[in-house]
């Protein structure tokens, strides 16, 4: 082999080794920081076809973090919450998330005005910890008076009502929401 072609062959293995070098340290610091999500249009900005309540949420008060109670026993069911599942999570139906299946089955979390974070990282309003959530997995925020779920590029996705969560979505009241091997529903 000429030494020109030995050079270059060792020229590229050099590179080749390098990009493995720099997307190893690319994950690295994905895994340790968090990604950036996404943010969704200001909701003053909504389309002159929404409601006019949407855009009067703006100027919602902010309250304190969510707490985390235990699941108490589900008092009767009412027939207008029956008649309420699937229709748009609000403010005004929606106050709690339960926690359905997973290692915190059970587990209700009051909800507020505040965007609430799920994932593995201790900074995450909901911190779940299994091999399947990433660090900032997804979030749960008020889009006017709505409940959206924005997916934060997580590994393994973010699921609502069965479809793969791509874009910020709307909430489903009692529709399965799936991180990792959690699954849990917003309730009234």
């Amino acid at each position: 082999m000429s030494p020109l072609a030995l050079l270059l062959l060792q020229i590229g293995f050099l590179l080749l080794l390098w990009f493995f070098v720099f997307a190893v340290i690319y994950s690295l610091r994905a895994d340790l920081f968090g990604v950036r999500a996404r943010k969704l249009p200001d909701p003053g900005a909504i389309p002159a076809t929404a409601t006019p309540t949407a855009a009067a949420s703006a100027e919602t008060a902010p309250v304190s973090a969510p707490t985390v109670r235990p699941e108490t026993k589900p008092a009767a069911a009412k027939p207008a919450a029956k008649a309420a599942r699937g229709a748009k999570a609000t403010t005004e139906t929606v106050h709690r998330i339960v926690i359905t299946s997973g290692p915190k089955a059970g587990l209700e979390i009051a909800l507020g005005n505040e965007p609430l974070t799920i994932g593995r990282s201790s900074e995450s309003g909901l911190v779940i910890r299994d091999d399947y959530t990433s660090s900032h997995h997804a979030r749960l925020m008020l889009w006017g008076e709505q409940w959206m779920l924005q997916d934060l590029d997580s590994t393994n996705g973010t699921w609502h009502d069965g479809q793969r969560v791509a874009a910020p979505v709307p909430v489903k009241i009692g529709a399965p929401i799936k991180v990792g091997a959690t699954t849990f529903e917003l309730q009234g």
